[in-house]
């Protein structure tokens, strides 16, 4: 049967609850145990899917196509056997949506729909639907401990571990340890708050994570275990790390992993963390570093572009190089020329993805400057839109635009995926500007390669799977006269044979695809396509 770990804030928040419940299970899987992660939030939204990148930072994409908080992204870049689904993310508004739809079908029988049980009940059910088949999930709640919008989840979490019983429930509790400069020292006040706080909810932490960026003493981690009614050995010392890839290490070496195993009862060897130490040893150590230019609209927030920020840290792991992220603002690059002097200075260009018409200018002067002067170029999403669209306008020489920034374009080359049945009954689909019935591709997808094409030697295959999530295609009609002009279409989509990815072959490096690699990304190895831009970036500086 599951046995869960639920974690939870206090304090403040940004403690990093996601990362050290992510470490947590790397330890455990390094140990054989079968690990997953499910993340509570609180918010009334459904799904982060329409929120604003500066109001929530990355929204991650699940296998199975779900649109999820960026910790899931966390989760997958720290396990190996264990891949999210839409199962391991779930919102209150969600919560409400279901009981609410329940309430319209009649299936309460005319009860009256309360926050208890119905509210509680349902996010019980989804915790453990969340854990079902796995030794162990660990459920991390998000907000701090005291928000109102939280109680909900806590009192499911009050629920489940008085009906699961010890050896099934623990309450792991992140809290803040601060230095106060003046006095010169730490302060254990804020975390014996934040467990009061939590003990008058009903919840009573089995283990605490004190997060500072300054050591906390043996002394004051006693006074916390005696004021917080938390065994000593249970007192986690959680300081700021060079690297969050430390982390499993950290709460390794504090035998957190043995004191799981003891109170579930599990009989488990012991953790082999070599291949972290090999992660963290090449990052803390590049012989290199390389610049790369990320030219994006969301740029004032790191966060808006976390799993890319990853994937290339993770290739600078790979090829033991510090890779250097110069955000430029794609709106201010359409006129500021210092702005554009520092493009210059980039060993590699990368345009992310995104919507809306915002910053395209800028993000099309970018990839007319890789394209023109060899600098290495990586198009994801929208950036592979764009670099569609400049070589259009810049080599073939038409007015080509995209029907998500001109309805009326006459030479619409990027467009909505448009639906209908032929003559068979048989379901179609192609890229046009029409706005009838537009669609989103979400999740994995099979991806055809073009034999010889440089993705498909980076990848060493022809046939890829790869995470997907977008509206609008190239227009297919404008396949012949691209590679006529120049531009290769490496890929296409398995089942629609929409166009999955383009390529320059007169220069160096000069790829774009319509999928996300970043999401599959792994400290332990990279990915493919990242490695090899990365290493192309470490060749261009090298030869300037």
């Amino acid at each position: 049967m599951t046995k869960f770990i639920f974690v939870t804030g206090g304090v403040v928040s940004s403690l990093g609850k996601g990362i050290t419940a992510a470490s947590l299970a790397a330890v455990l899987e390094a140990r054989g145990i079968n690990v997953t992660m499910t993340k509570m939030d609180p918010y009334i939204n459904v799904d982060p899917g329409t929120m604003s990148p500066f109001q929530h930072g990355e929204v991650f994409v699940t296998e199975d196509g779900a649109e999820t908080d960026l910790d899931l992204g966390y989760y997958e870049r720290f396990l190996r056997r264990s891949k999210m689904s839409k199962s391991n993310n779930f919102t209150s508004g969600r919560i409400y949506q279901n009981v609410l739809n329940k309430e319209r079908r009649g299936e309460y029988l005319g009860g009256t729909v309360q926050v208890i049980p119905h509210i509680t009940d349902e996010i019980k059910s989804k915790i453990l639907a969340s854990g079902a088949g796995y030794d162990i999930a660990i459920i991390e709640i998000g907000g701090t401990v005291g928000d109102i919008e939280s109680l909900p989840f806590m009192e499911a979490v009050r629920q489940m571990q008085v009906e699961l019983g010890r050896k099934q429930a623990m309450l792991m509790h992140l809290t803040l340890v601060p230095y106060i400069a003046s006095a010169g020292e730490t302060k254990t006040k804020p975390t014996q708050h934040s467990v009061k706080e939590l003990r008058s909810i009903g919840l009573q932490p089995d283990v605490l994570i004190c997060r500072s960026d300054h050591h906390i003493s043996l002394d004051n981690r006693r006074k916390i275990a005696l004021f917080t009614n938390v065994e000593e050995r249970a007192v986690i010392m959680c300081e700021d790390a060079k690297s969050i890839y430390q982390i499993p290490r950290t709460l390794y070496e504090q035998d957190l992993d043995d004191l799981v195993c003891e109170r579930f009862g599990i009989d488990a060897p012991e953790a082999d963390l070599s291949d972290w130490d090999e992660v963290v040893n090449a990052q803390l150590n590049p012989e290199s570093t390389i610049t790369v230019a990320m030219v994006g609209k969301y740029v004032e927030l790191p966060d808006a572009y976390k799993s890319i920020n990853e994937s290339l840290l993770h290739a600078g792991i790979t090829h033991k190089v510090a890779v250097e992220i110069d955000y430029i603002d794609a709106e201010r690059l359409e006129s500021d020329e210092a702005l554009f002097a520092q493009l210059q200075d980039a060993d590699a260009i990368l345009v992310p993805g995104g919507f809306g018409e915002r910053g395209t200018l800028g993000k099309i002067r970018a990839i007319t400057y890789a394209r023109e002067n060899n600098v290495p170029y990586l198009g994801i999403c929208l950036g592979m839109q764009l670099a569609v669209i400049e070589y259009a306008r810049n080599v073939m020489r038409i007015d080509a635009n995209s029907s998500e920034f001109d309805r009326k374009s006459a030479e619409p080359i990027i467009g909505l995926i448009t639906e209908w049945l032929d003559e068979r009954g048989e379901l179609q689909i192609r890229s046009d500007d029409s706005d009838l019935g537009g669609t989103m591709r979400l999740g994995a997808q099979q991806a055809e390669l073009v034999s010889g094409s440089k993705l498909a030697q980076i990848y060493g295959a022809n046939n890829i799977t790869e995470r997907h999530r977008h509206r609008y295609e190239m227009n297919n009609r404008y396949i012949e006269p691209l590679e006529q002009a120049g531009m290769t279409i490496s890929g296409y989509s398995a089942k629609q044979h929409l166009v999955e990815s383009v390529e320059i072959s007169e220069h160096p490096w000069f790829i774009a695809v319509q999928f996300h690699p970043e999401f599959t990304s792994s400290p332990r190895g990279g990915h493919p396509l990242f490695n090899s831009f990365v290493n192309a970036a470490k060749s261009y500086r090298t030869s300037q």
